[in-house]
């Protein structure tokens, strides 16, 4: 877990690469620069954040998750079928339970990033003008080298992340798989409520270990 939470941080990274300007700027300039926004917002508070994780959520929410295109990312892992058939009410507890939950779930690893670790690799042709994908490679405190892959859309002249690839799964088709079964055998109501409660659980584990 704790080495998945840790891989998992180019995603909470990638939530701040939203920019909007006249001509979009390059997406690897843009993974380039949040990875220094990133580390100027945590220098020396680390300890700090790790005592207070309302105050890392409060964070991520402000920098990160506000940048980041929930609606999409929630759409596509409930896949075509279910995004269609689901209610709006349903649609806006999905998305509102599955962020808590991913946020409640990996937000600690965030603290454990170093910029330097990270290795943006050169841009390739893209197949398509409003899509990218940025690669790049995490270095573990063991040597070992992690490709991580952010794909981009390009929609009202903003580079938005839908996807981040690492080591070949994607993780929204890794949490489509999961939620696929899950809604067909419970229902979508029984998944979110489900989701609203590990993340409530969560939380609860967090204040405990606080006391």
């Amino acid at each position: 877990m704790k080495i998945y939470a840790l891989l998992f941080v180019p995603l909470l990274l990638a939530l701040s690469l939203t920019v909007r300007a006249e001509s979009p700027p390059d997406p690897n300039v843009l993974v380039e620069q949040t990875v220094q926004k990133i580390a100027r917002a945590l220098d020396g508070r680390q300890r700090e954040l790790e005592r207070d994780l309302d105050e890392l959520y409060r964070l991520i929410d402000e920098i990160l998750l506000p940048r980041f295109d929930t609606e999409t990312a929630a759409r596509l892992v409930l896949g075509r079928f279910n995004w269609r058939e689901a209610s709006p009410e349903q649609r806006e507890r999905f998305i509102s339970a599955f962020y808590n939950f991913v946020l409640r779930t990996y937000a600690r690893g965030l603290l454990n990033f170093d910029q330097n670790s990270l290795t943006i690799l050169p841009p390739q042709p893209q197949r398509r003008p409003d899509q990218a994908e940025v690669r790049t490679e995490v270095r573990l405190a063991d040597g070992t080298r992690v490709p991580v892959n952010y794909r981009l859309r390009l929609s009202d002249n903003e580079w938005r992340v839908f996807d981040v690839v690492i080591e070949g799964i994607s993780y929204v088709q890794n949490y489509q798989n999961q939620f696929q079964a899950e809604i067909s055998q419970r229902g979508l109501d029984a998944v979110i409520a489900r989701l609203e409660a590990e993340a409530e659980r969560l939380t609860r584990q967090e204040e405990v270990s606080e006391g």
